[in-house]
């Protein structure tokens, strides 16, 4: 008979993003802002790295206590990143 330890499962902290009309942006579970310009926003968030994308973007309110960030301005993208290590070239995707 195997023995199997159970320990309990350590929850990523909530992590969700609303967009209302491409102008306002809440993103809870933030965990560091990378770095910030008026074009991009690089974040950490609890589920892997998030970057924002837009126009005039400002940072209207930051808590990282709390992990919330909130953004105003004119908001084209928004992408994950993968955290996994050193990123494939082209060639190495397509022949995987």
């Amino acid at each position: 008979m195997q023995y199997e330890e159970k320990r309990p499962r350590q929850e990523a902290a909530d992590h969700h993003v609303i967009l209302e009309g491409r102008a306002s942006l809440s993103v809870s579970g933030v965990e560091e802002v990378e770095s910030f310009d008026e074009n991009a926003i690089v974040m950490r968030t609890s589920l892997g790295t998030l970057v924002v994308r837009g126009e005039e973007l400002h940072i209207e309110k930051l808590s990282l206590d709390g992990g919330d960030l909130r953004v105003e301005g004119m908001v084209d993208s928004l992408t994950y990143e993968d955290d996994g290590g050193p990123r494939a070239g082209f060639l190495a995707r397509l022949f995987r």
